[in-house]
């Protein structure tokens, strides 16, 4: 009757630790069939697109070290080469990051940028409001303060952006998100897509014009995603930074082998 009850604990056990494995991962089954990019920067896969839809990431003064993308003052990075379907009109960029430094301007943590003129749209920092996020866009046609917004007063911790993209009527309804939680939204166009072979993603300035990268951003960037379709802020807030989707197979190896252990 010991042995029984040792044996139910020690499998009660397993079924919590392996609960609390694959839990944090379940959130990322969210539009998988739209993730057209995704870069978590870790060993092994530091400049991938997960996707495999984008080339390898161009590092340009920017660097990869401890799982992430360190980003700053004329040090920034790019991929292009993408193969995919057109990208749009309805789309998500999300971004985990750590700002580390309120004061520098007008650069995005993501961006996804036309090669061949000046189209954009981007999750850009501090452009027209200090310290404030936005949806940044070509000459701000897609582009509005975000109310209520929210006013980054701390450096150093983990945060979440996302910004959603849905097609009304030739129009962007944009929506934005910090954390899970809305802090604007509108609608303004005209909506835009991208197709293959004249898109770039950006990490770091807002826009690449010309050969000329504006604005930056000094941060480390966690995990980088575009989405192509409008995710909603219930499928946002499933997301879970550094984790793909996981199918057990019927091995631990499996989970062990497709989770990070974050720190």
């Amino acid at each position: 009757m010991i042995r029984l009850g040792r044996y139910f604990i020690f499998s009660f056990s397993v079924i919590l630790l392996l609960g609390s494995l694959v839990m944090p991962a379940l959130g990322q089954g969210e539009k998988k069939e739209d993730l057209i990019g995704h870069w978590t920067f870790e060993a092994g896969a530091e400049l991938e697109d997960l996707t495999g839809h984008f080339g390898d990431i161009d590092l340009l003064g920017a660097d990869v070290k401890d799982g992430k993308l360190h980003i700053g003052n004329n040090e920034w990075a790019m991929t292009t080469g993408y193969k995919g379907d057109d990208i749009g009109p309805d789309k998500t960029l999300v971004t985990w990051l750590y700002l580390d430094d309120l004061n520098v301007t007008r650069g995005a943590t993501l961006a996804v940028n036309k090669s061949s003129g000046d189209t954009f749209d981007a999750i850009v920092y501090a452009e027209r409001q200090p310290k404030r996020w936005m949806a940044g866009s070509s000459h701000f046609r897609r582009t509005q303060d975000a109310i209520p917004g929210f006013e980054e007063k701390e450096t150093g911790k983990l945060i979440q952006l996302a910004i959603s993209y849905e097609d009304e009527g030739g129009n962007a309804k944009i929506t934005i998100y910090r954390n899970g939680e809305r802090i604007g939204g509108y609608t303004m166009g005209p909506i835009v897509s991208w197709e293959a072979g004249d898109v770039e993603a950006l990490f770091g300035p807002r826009a690449l014009i010309g050969g000329t990268a504006y604005g930056w951003v000094v941060a480390r960037v966690e995990d980088a995603r575009i989405y192509n379709a409008a995710l909603s802020k219930k499928e946002i807030n499933n997301l879970v930074e550094n984790t793909l989707d996981i199918q057990a197979r019927g091995k631990l190896a499996t989970v062990w082998g497709r989770l990070k252990i974050t720190e």
